[in-house]
């Protein structure tokens, strides 16, 4: 691994010097966005995710980011890649459940396997990975869960029933694991982004266009709107408060839902 940290908005040098941050999905988008802002705040970072390309060229831009190869859903597998994890970079501190499919189908044509397929990478996998890593933070007496939902996890989305479930779920698992660990020194939390430029919105606008014929500037424009102050959240933007939750200072802020979406009430 190597190449220089680069300085990212928000960046607080040496704020987690010394912890351990484990995120899965950390190969692009707000994974890679918080992978890089936790190893600018000078913590030990292990990225996983099931595409070995994209965590590669992240970890080539710092030493201080590992990488691992993931399935989120297989239970055996991230307990042996989390236990590894830890052997080689110190006892997880920090988890951010970040892995996640998007996508949406209407009712009528979205099958049980569907349903099953996010389930099992949305909330399955969250669950799997916060019970992996909440003994050792129990153990030290500090630890921080930042699970990334959505403002879907708090609303309705036509033909997202799947996705809007899974994440309703993920915010449920968050507020009663908070319960369960208030006196453990270990907090929970889940953040909930709107519309962010990542490679899902990418391949939303690519379907837009494919089905609706209108331009790709068009499309973007579309979901960009969908947030109510009319923009695509930054990647950094959703790091920066991920950031927030784990720093030393924010023990007693527990079983809460941050939204960065622009505006959603």
């Amino acid at each position: 691994m190597s190449g220089a940290q680069p300085d990212l908005p928000g960046r607080v040098a040496g704020v987690l010097a010394g912890r351990h941050a484990f995120v899965t999905g950390g190969g692009s988008g707000i994974g890679a966005a918080i992978a890089l802002a936790f190893a600018g705040a000078g913590a030990a970072v292990t990225i996983v995710g099931r595409r070995p390309q994209p965590l590669e060229r992240l970890a080539a831009q710092s030493e201080r980011i590992r990488t691992g190869i993931l399935d989120v859903g297989d239970e055996a597998m991230t307990e042996d890649v989390m236990h590894a994890a830890a052997q080689a970079a110190g006892a997880i501190d920090i988890l951010i459940a970040n892995a996640g499919i998007a996508e949406t189908l209407p009712i009528g044509k979205a099958d049980l396997a569907f349903w099953r397929r996010t389930m099992t990478t949305n909330l399955d996998g969250a669950y799997i990975s916060m019970r992996t890593a909440l003994p050792g933070m129990v153990a030290s007496g500090w630890g921080r869960i930042v699970a990334i939902a959505s403002v879907a996890g708090q609303k309705g989305v036509a033909r997202g029933t799947a996705y809007c479930a899974s994440k309703h779920g993920l915010i449920g698992l968050c507020r009663a694991l908070a319960e369960e660990t208030l006196t453990t020194g270990v907090t929970v939390n889940a953040l909930c982004p709107g519309f962010v430029r990542t490679p899902i919105v990418e391949r939303s606008v690519d379907n837009i266009v494919s089905k609706t014929g209108r331009s790709p500037e068009e499309a973007l424009n579309a979901l960009a709107g969908m947030n109510p102050n009319g923009r695509l959240v930054e990647p950094e933007e959703v790091a920066a408060a991920a950031l927030y939750l784990c720093g030393a200072d924010t023990g007693s802020v527990t079983g809460q839902t941050l939204q960065i979406a622009g505006g959603h009430v």
